[in-house]
């Protein structure tokens, strides 16, 4: 407040009386903002930004002469937000108009006392206030202590309509900090289920759903681990902070099985003709997939499958509900991708009864002659052996399940179809096990579900139907190698000319119909699918074969090693810890006592600075802490000791690296080798990654300039092909004509000319 004086009487509003409420203060710019008093008196303030909150109120208390003390009172702006240290200076330099209101200690006992009253005529506005003011992290203290969660969760327990939704909104609310809920009673995980299950009111079920989302995102195995530098961690100082994160995906889905149907109706509000239930069952199911631990998850992604969920997402493509919905979509999107490389990485176990199950209803479902043997069955199925597990090693149990969805969705075509291949020749006919996986892996390929994750800015409805797309390919390779006349040898032609349908087919997914896909693997001809698979290829090869696409490979090769090579470099001037080794044939004497050496490379790369010490220590940046230095010259090569290599080095700590057994050198060990022929130094990295860093690094400071580790020559191709892509879509996306070779202007005739710029 500003102070011109002793304190005066406050002015109205409306200007009548003697002039503003005024208190001392210390020095600074002030402002006046109208603050509105309890009993509806408007007066203008003139504050001081730089005070202490709870100094501006007892200074207001004073000049307008209430008895109460001012620790009963408290600012708010006219929205209701409570005024603090934090938000003061922008309130008052914005001039918002503000109210003295009760302390949030006093809301919090009022309205706990309305919420004990279980009277509706005191519990209705309460829970209004309760919305409001639970955030504030004065209000939730107070309210805490006088046991209002409780009285909160009681009303939940007991109350329905209006007052239940607006009891949910309240605690959804306080669940958006990350304190105050630690130890909810498994009772109200319970009640929240059967909520969620049984109300139908749009008001109920969306707090409740947001409510269990939470609880399945507070996952211990996600607790961020607070300290005592949280800012929300703790009430009482000097204690450690509690946590929330202590439910999780298990907690919840336990008290899902109390109540079968929850699932059911969840997946069933997707086709609610409402968008904001669709929304909200759609971010909870993306919620409980995302969460879903290892001991659950197959349990759970099955009862999914069996509820249609993804038909039901792919019907939500088809309308435009919003931005929300939208992103929600894509959500679901992504974790079924994450769902289908899990399923594509996981084993075929014939110890696994479902695996077992489905092996036996391909079998059945084939219908072959019941005097095979049970080798001959599975030969003449198309596989090599009857070796389940290795004959579905690259697919897993994806292509366990594609198979048998297209076994079991029409059993009689099937049969016919695999009867007949097996009554061809065996040189003609087309190994329907090996064509199936085959299609998997392209279809995977073609969805990138190699990376776990999907990215895509766009709807794929046609990823979500998989198995649907895989029956639909698998057929159209059945009928190419037929239409092809094919042979044994003639598998990877034939899974080329797959693999340019499916771009054609699903080139364009999101605006693409079913109806369009199944007329392209259905009634494309073979000699069109052929013709134009040719031109891809010729286009491809006289491209790539062209002198200037040499020529810009040529460049982007070096591009990207030199840019490896930057990285590399980098390592080594960010410095690392290594283990110092010991040669093999000392292994079994006396260590050094100093176990650990860090190595960082100077700015002007002409030396390596070091410190050897018994413990890892924090190291500065810079090469203060680095007293001793091998220069860089002296380093004429980089000895590898990994396999039989000799001399050999072990670690010379085993705290953090275990050599191997017996006395074989550390697979991350190398010397530093001078001219001489003696070492300047033995290390051990401590993984793989420092190891290939360093080791190449190091290489390529010396004069060649080296590159010794495969990995760090895949990584520059990749980098080339990855550039040379880029480059080729800009000019092929614009239709610029490469030309095949490149047009020189003849030289001068004399000496009388100049470079343009």
């Amino acid at each position: 407040m500003a102070s011109y004086g002793s304190p005066v009487t406050p002015t109205s509003a409306n200007g009548k009386g003697r002039g503003p409420p005024v208190v001392k203060i210390k020095t600074g710019i002030v402002h006046t903002n109208t603050v509105e008093t309890k009993d509806g008196q408007k007066v203008r303030a003139r504050i001081d930004p730089s005070l202490a909150t709870s100094e501006v109120v007892r200074q207001l208390c004073l000049s307008l002469k209430l008895a109460e003390t001012s620790k009963l009172f408290a600012l708010r702006t006219d929205t209701d937000e409570l005024v603090t240290d934090d938000n003061l200076s922008r309130v008052v330099r914005d001039k918002t108009p503000l109210k003295l209101t009760n302390a949030p200690g006093i809301d919090a006992a009022e309205i706990v006392s309305k919420l004990q009253s279980r009277d509706e005529v005191n519990v209705r506005p309460a829970l209004r206030e309760l919305r409001k003011f639970i955030k504030e992290d004065e209000f939730l203290l107070a309210f805490l202590n006088r046991d209002g969660l409780r009285q909160l969760l009681d009303i939940i327990q007991a109350y329905h309509g209006n007052i239940l939704s607006a009891a949910l909104t309240a605690m959804d609310n306080l669940m958006e900090l990350d304190r105050g809920w630690e130890n909810l009673p498994s009772t109200f995980i319970t009640r929240i289920v059967a909520i969620i299950t049984t109300e139908n009111s749009i008001n109920v079920s969306r707090p409740a759903i947001s409510i269990l989302k939470k609880l399945v995102e507070a996952d211990p195995r996600h607790n961020p681990a607070p300290g005592p530098s949280s800012s929300r961690g703790t009430f009482s100082k000097g204690k450690a902070p509690l946590t929330v994160y202590n439910y999780g995906f298990d907690v919840v889905y336990e008290q899902t099985r109390v109540r079968p149907a929850f699932l059911e109706t969840v997946v069933d509000r997707l086709a609610s003709p409402e968008a904001t239930t669709a929304l909200n069952s759609l971010r909870l199911i993306n919620a409980l997939i995302a969460s879903a631990t290892d001991e659950h998850w197959e349990d759970f992604i099955r009862q999914l499958e069996q509820l249609n969920v993804r038909k039901k997402v792919i019907r939500l493509m088809d309308n435009n509900h919003g931005d929300d919905l939208s992103s929600s979509i894509l959500d679901f999107q992504s974790n079924i991708a994450r769902v289908t490389y899990r399923r594509k990485t996981t084993p075929v176990d014939t110890g696994n009864e479902t695996h077992r199950i489905m092996l036996n209803q391909i079998l059945l479902a084939a219908d072959l002659p019941a005097g095979d043997a049970e080798g001959d069955k599975w030969s003449r199925l198309g596989f090599d052996s009857d070796n389940m597990p290795a004959e579905f090693a690259r697919v897993g149990v994806l292509g366990l399940e594609c198979m048998h969805d297209l076994a079991m969705r029409d059993r009689e075509d099937f049969s016919k179809m695999i009867l007949a291949q097996a009554n061809r020749d065996p040189e003609r006919r087309c190994p329907f096990a090996q064509a199936s996986n085959e299609v998997v892996e392209l279809l995977s390929e073609h969805w990138n579900i190699f990376s776990g994750y999907s990215t895509s800015t766009s709807y794929q409805p046609f990823l979500l139907a998989f198995h649907r797309v895989h029956n639909l390919t698998t057929r159209f390779f059945l009928r190419m190698w037929n239409d092809s006349m094919a042979a044994v040898y003639d598998f990877p032609r034939v899974a080329a000319l797959v693999r340019s349908q499916v771009k054609v087919a699903l080139k364009n997914e999101s605006t693409t119909s079913w109806f369009e896909v199944e007329r392209e693997m259905l009634e494309s001809e073979y000699r069109k699918v052929r013709d134009r698979q040719m031109k891809e290829l010729e286009l491809e090869d006289d491209l790539l074969n062209k002198a200037p696409i040499r020529k810009l490979r040529e460049t982007l090769y070096s591009e990207s090693l030199n840019f490896v090579r930057d990285q590399r470099f980098q390592c080594l001037m960010d410095g690392a810890w290594f283990v110092n080794a010991v040669p093999l044939v000392t292994a079994q004497k006396d260590r050094p006592q100093r176990a650990w050496r860090f190595l960082r490379l100077d700015k002007t790369k002409k030396y390596l600075y070091y410190v050897d010490s018994p413990v890892k220590m924090q190291i500065r940046g810079g090469l203060e802490d680095l007293p001793e230095r091998i220069e860089v010259s002296q380093i004429a090569d980089v000895q590898l000791h990994s396999g039989a290599s000799a001399p050999g080095l072990l670690p010379n700590s085993q705290s953090d690296i275990h050599p191997l057994n017996g006395l074989s050198a550390h697979p991350h060990s190398f010397s530093l080798i001078s001219a001489q022929g003696y070492s300047l130094a033995d290390q051990v990295a401590d993984s793989g990654a420092t190891f290939c860093d360093w080791v190449d690094g190091l290489n390529m400071l010396r004069r060649d300039g080296s590159v010794v580790r495969r990995e760090t020559q895949d990584m520059v191709t990749v980098l080339t092909e990855i550039g040379l892509k880029i480059k080729l879509l800009d000019l092929t996306g614009e239709k610029v004509d490469i030309p095949t070779t490149l047009a020189y202007e003849p030289p001068p005739d004399n000496l009388e000319f100049f470079f343009a710029d």
